[in-house]
């Protein structure tokens, strides 16, 4: 499936930050880890319908049992694995991508909650025969892909952290040998452990935050690794090798942030809601910042932003949906009546779009001359577990030529292959 996402990759990581994380492969049918193999929610798999029929794509399995929890889908292999909270305990569990039939589960800890909806918010990260997993909790884990055998345990608060106020949200990040994440607090806001035993390598001593829900991503500029993260008050670049603080910006975010950086042509972009909205700053030599643009086009809450041929895709809070110049900041286009808020993900030009409260899907082009639509339904049935103050929110994946959608404990799996 990625055989062309590969092949850009090589010759220009144009899409990418700063390659894949190294460590995790691209391979066929194989979406391993929370936005994709290089964590910018864009695939250029081929083969994929570009309109939908009236009702939309058909329906290959639903499993009723995934538990209630906020984690995405980690397919690689021919196994899906995600996190959801079943009697009381937050667990990791395995199905069959292809049927969904339940393969083995684990346990991680007791059930997180909250008035926005218990149980995990992160997604698995698979690696080769292993796959990590964060529970809201902060219970970390590495795990036999084959039938969830624990290599290791670790938890956040081993780490330093505590558990902030809609529990730990990230995606752990693999690269190389380490893993990679945000404990948050005052042994350091990243942490990075040998991902074969769980020993810690380092702690970002200089860099003390709490942690917020965004996901890290891994970058190479001026032939340096880095990780960059987003905090409430800071967007970081930390020194994959050491720990160490290569540069630091400051942000003025409110409540919670959440949305994944974007790293592209030794550029940053980011996003936060509540009214906070966007800014895109240039790395220069020797890590110096410029600032290109802040302004409130894109105020993303929690749904993610995606960058394709230089336009930047998602739902801005009280615009829209809309499209962003990412050279500029500038606004292309928006629309607000077609579709409510909701998160997306991109394959071969398409957006795929979820509206997070009435379960509306959207297929639609990225494409700066407007909002055209190729089809559309209604995700039914939907979850009667759900809090009020709850959504859906988790975000969808395409991989394979199937559709993953999750509500809650109900997970489903469409057909969208092009025949």
């Amino acid at each position: 499936m990625f055989r062309n996402l590969v092949l850009i990759i090589l010759c220009s990581c144009c899409l990418v930050p700063g390659g894949l994380s190294r460590g995790l492969r691209a391979a066929e049918g194989s979406w391993p880890q929370f936005r994709g193999p290089d964590r910018t929610d864009v695939s250029w798999e081929k083969g994929i319908l570009k309109k939908w029929p009236p009702g939309g794509p058909p329906r290959v399995w639903l499993y009723r049992d995934t538990g209630v929890g906020y984690s995405g889908p980690a397919i690689a292999g021919g196994r899906l694995f995600i996190m959801g909270a079943r009697d009381g305990s937050e667990q990791l569990m395995a199905l069959d991508a292809a049927s969904g039939k339940p393969l083995w589960s684990i346990e991680l800890g007791e059930e997180f909650e909250n008035r926005w909806g218990n149980g995990p918010r992160g997604t698995p990260t698979v690696d080769g025969p292993w796959v990590y997993a964060l529970s809201a909790r902060g219970n970390l884990v590495s795990a036999s892909v084959t039938d969830g055998r624990v290599r290791w345990k670790r938890t956040m608060q081993q780490l330093g952290g505590s558990i902030p106020n809609w529990g730990y949200c990230e995606s752990v990040l693999v690269d190389g040998d380490r893993l990679v994440c945000t404990p948050g607090g005052e042994q350091g806001a990243l942490a990075a452990l040998n991902k074969q035993t769980g020993e810690v390598l380092w702690h970002s001593q200089d860099f003390t935050d709490g942690a917020q829900y965004a996901s890290i991503i891994a970058a190479d500029h001026n032939g340096v690794r880095q990780y960059i993260q987003l905090t409430k008050q800071t967007l970081v670049g930390i020194h994959a090798e050491n720990g160490d603080v290569l540069w630091r910006s400051g942000w003025s975010g409110q409540t919670a942030v959440i949305p994944t950086p974007i790293f592209h042509d030794s550029s940053v972009y980011i996003t936060s809601g509540y009214g906070v909205g966007c800014k895109r700053i240039a790395l220069g030599p020797r890590f110096s910042l410029q600032e290109i643009y802040a302004n409130k086009v894109m105020k993303n809450h929690h749904g993610g932003v995606v960058l394709i041929d230089d336009h930047l895709y998602g739902y801005s809070d009280g615009l829209g949906w809309l499209c962003q110049d990412f050279a500029s900041g500038e606004q292309v286009w928006r629309e607000k009546q077609a579709l409510g808020k909701g998160a997306l993900t991109c394959v071969d030009g398409m957006l795929y779009c979820l509206d997070e409260s009435d379960g509306s899907v959207v297929l639609a082009e990225a494409s700066p001359a407007g909002w055209r639509e190729h089809g559309r339904f209604v995700l039914e049935p939907q979850t009667q577990l759900r809090k009020p103050a709850g959504r859906i929110w988790t975000h969808p994946v395409v991989v394979g030529g199937r559709l993953y959608l999750r509500d809650q404990e109900l997970l489903f799996c469409f057909d969208v292959a092009a025949r």
